[in-house]
């Protein structure tokens, strides 16, 4: 079961809940396309912040939101679609792409004044290093878990583990190509961040090692699995196998010693957005701490916010999982945009692997 939100947050949001409710008797003022990642924000369940619900009544614009489950999945949407979103959800090689590509535009980071409330490491990064055309949302690592009843008395704690022929039948990869390939880049001694078509040959390669030993590929339905004890061990986002080890007590989540990707998920307006004020406004209010730690207790990843960390329960804030130490963060690394050559080529190479 998800963490409940601390009674401090839920306080302060009734308060500005309260506030507002008035000026939203009436029908909206405008209204924003948001495309998010799946079960990605605080939705009202559980006890949880309605984060939506929340914008709504405080801007008395409406969001329609929708959602998809791969960096990929966005991409081709954006550049082979009209579609009119105005506020995306991209990770960080994934922003750097867009910007490369003139799919998102520049911010105007005046109307996002609580942006100032990232943390330096957040403001300027990698892979917007001018801070022109996004803003942290969350980060957090990839890890393994595993259902201790089902590996056979091992205790994982490296990505050799996915190889692991003792456990055929009963091992998940990543669905999308950049994740899966870092892992075999890993193990193969390359470094993920950057690479040639011949560092995709090698990570392939071991790739098609491990795919007689797969159960399947997956990204969401990783939770139904796990969860429901149907796998025994699987790579995925840290701090989902944080929700994961919360809802199993069979499941054990680690921090691979190899090291990981950090990773970095932004709001981005696409440069074809409808109602680039309504999304100023929803991208500034998703930065303030209380709104950032309803989110971050939802989701179970890690808020870039100054402040936000302090408002959550101690069991997450506390979890290396969520937070992984300084010192593991010193072996992970981060990814950034290959090229359009490369990119392909990776994928042609992934589709070709699961066909």
């Amino acid at each position: 079961m998800k963490r409940i939100l601390s009674i401090f947050i839920a306080c302060v949001i009734c308060v500005s809940c309260v506030a507002v409710m008035s000026a939203c008797s009436g029908g909206y003022d405008g209204e924003i396309n948001v495309y998010n990642w799946g079960d990605y924000i605080a939705d009202g369940s559980e006890d949880y912040l309605d984060t939506i619900a929340t914008f709504e009544e405080e801007y008395n614009i409406k969001v329609n939101y929708t959602t998809y489950e791969t960096n990929e999945e966005l991409y081709n949407i954006l550049s082979t679609s009209n579609a009119d979103y105005d506020v995306i959800f991209p990770s960080d090689y994934m922003v750097e792409k867009l910007i490369s590509e003139g799919l998102i535009q520049k911010l105007d980071y005046s109307k996002i004044p609580n942006s100032e409330n990232l943390m330096d490491k957040f403001k300027k990064t990698t892979y917007d290093p001018d801070a022109e055309y996004s803003v942290a949302y969350s980060w957090n690592v990839t890890g393994l878990v595993y259902n201790k009843e089902m590996v056979k008395g091992k205790k994982p704690d490296s990505w050799e583990y996915l190889w692991d022929k003792d456990l055929s039948g009963s091992i998940l990869q990543f669905n999308n190509n950049r994740d899966a390939y870092a892992i075999a880049m890993q193990l193969c001694g390359i470094t993920p961040d950057t690479f040639d078509k011949k560092d995709v040959d090698k990570a392939t390669e071991k790739l098609k090692e491990q795919k007689p030993l797969l159960k399947k590929y997956v990204m969401d339905q990783v939770f139904l699995e796990m969860e429901k004890d149907q796998a025994a061990i699987s790579p995925y986002y840290a701090g989902d196998i944080y929700t994961m080890t919360t809802n199993n007590e069979n499941l054990v989540g680690v921090l691979p010693k190899e090291g990981s990707n950090l990773f970095v998920d932004a709001m981005c307006i696409p440069k074809n957005a409808a109602n680039v004020e309504g999304a100023h406004k929803f991208i500034d209010f998703m930065t303030r701490a209380d709104i950032s730690a309803a989110n971050s207790s939802y989701i179970t990843y890690a808020s870039p916010v100054e402040g936000a960390k302090e408002l959550l329960d101690k069991d997450l804030r506390e979890s290396e999982l969520v937070y992984p130490p300084d010192e593991y963060l010193e072996k992970c690394y981060t990814f950034h945009n290959v090229g359009e050559e490369i990119y392909a080529y990776m994928q042609e190479q992934f589709v070709k692997l699961m066909s």
